[in-house]
Parts: C-alpha cells; structure tokens; sequence
C-alpha cells in the first residue's frame, strides 16, 4: 500500500516514513501544500497523511482543493492542533480520521489500517484465499496451518495481491502501490519479488496460487 506523508518537520517526517516502510507500506515525502498536491495529482495513493500547519499553503487548503479537484483518497489528519473546532473543521473539509500529536505509532498503523478497510477493502480481520491466510493486524501468513515468515516487501506484495484475490494486477500497480518515489532498483523488481513469493507459498503446497498472466501481470487465483 501507498502512502504520501505531508508533514514540514523533516525529522518528524523521516522517522514516521521509517517506521512506516519497517511495515511494509511505500511512502513518498512532501514537506509543503503546494508539493503535496502536486504528488497528488501524479500517483494514486491510499492513504495521505496530512499535517495542518504546513508552508506555502497550509493543510487545511491542501485537503479542501483536493476535493474540490475531486480527489477521493483517505486523508489522515495528523497535527498538534488538538481543539474540538479544529478536529470539526478538518473532518467536515473531508478528512476521513484525525490524530492528534505526540501519538503512538501503533495507533498510527491501526487507524491507517481502519482506513484501508473503509476504502473497501475487505472488512474481516483475516483475509483468505484457499488455505492461505494473512492478518493484516499482526501480518502474520499461513498456509494450511504452516507458518511462514515474509520479508515487508514480499508481504506487501502478498497483501496487494490478496486485496485484489481473483483479479489480474499488472506489474506498473504492484510497483506504484508497494515502492516509492526512491526506489531505484531493478526494473524486474516485481518479477524477483513473485518469484519470492512462489517459492514460500507455492512450492511446497498445492493448488499453486500464484499465477503469471502473459502479457497483462499476475493474479492470485481463488480456488474453486
């Protein structure tokens, strides 16, 4: 999943993308409003988590020409300003949640995953196709009861994948939705990173999940 963090504190900002990427989530960094809507307009992101007190233009204006340009992604409020009328004023402009500051970053992951489960992703705690089964609370994977241990990048490429179980997703939205502005790796990265995959949840088990759509990407196939 992807997300863009808007936050003019640079140290703030770096140690929360930290934590964030640690989860598994690719977060690109925008430190005013103008730049903010400008990486906006470019990607669609899942979630936007937006200070209030930015410069060039603050976030209160960020959010609502956001909407007014029609922009549909989940805005996280996260500010010092912790008044009743401010929490009024950003949730009625169209934030979906707001966090005040100092927060716990285990708060941080459950909103932002409260929010993904809004955006229509599935509501139950576990998600399941076949006999595998990931939990995005504590991202854990099984398949057929068996543990099995993922790095953050190939579980995010996992979840990606059990969020769209049955669908074909293209190798360009695997990469938008798991890596960020700064990754400058391979450009097979997806295909390194499904081949990860096969090998810890597909090659010791049957029926094989993940497959290769020639010409169009991959899809994680619902068993009958």
């Amino acid at each position: 999943m992807r997300i863009l963090l808007i936050e003019d504190e640079r140290g703030l900002a770096d140690a929360i993308a930290k934590r964030l990427r640690q989860e598994g989530y690719a977060v690109d960094l925008a430190f005013d409003g103008e730049e903010a809507i400008g990486f906006a307009d470019a990607v669609e992101y899942d979630v936007l988590i937006l200070d209030l007190m930015l410069p060039v233009r603050d976030g209160m204006n960020v959010l609502r020409e956001l909407r007014r340009r029609g922009n549909k992604t989940l805005v996280l409020i996260l500010t010092a300003r912790d008044g009743l009328k401010d929490k009024v004023a950003g949730l009625d402009a169209g934030a979906d949640d707001y966090l005040t500051k100092p927060f716990s970053f285990e708060e941080l992951l459950a909103r932002i995953r409260a929010l993904l489960r809004r955006k229509g992703l599935p509501q139950n705690t576990v998600l399941k196709v076949g006999d595998l089964e990931v939990n995005p609370a504590t991202r854990s994977v099984t398949r057929a009861g068996r543990r099995i241990f993922l790095t953050a990048k190939e579980y995010a490429v996992l979840e990606y994948l059990m969020y769209n179980s049955g669908l074909v997703v293209s190798r360009t939205q695997i990469e938008e939705h798991v890596w960020d502005y700064d990754f400058s790796g391979a450009s097979n990265i997806v295909d390194v990173y499904i081949r990860y995959l096969r090998r810890k949840i597909d090659q010791d088990f049957s029926p094989k999940l993940i497959e290769t759509v020639r010409g169009q990407g991959y899809r994680l196939r619902v068993p009958e």
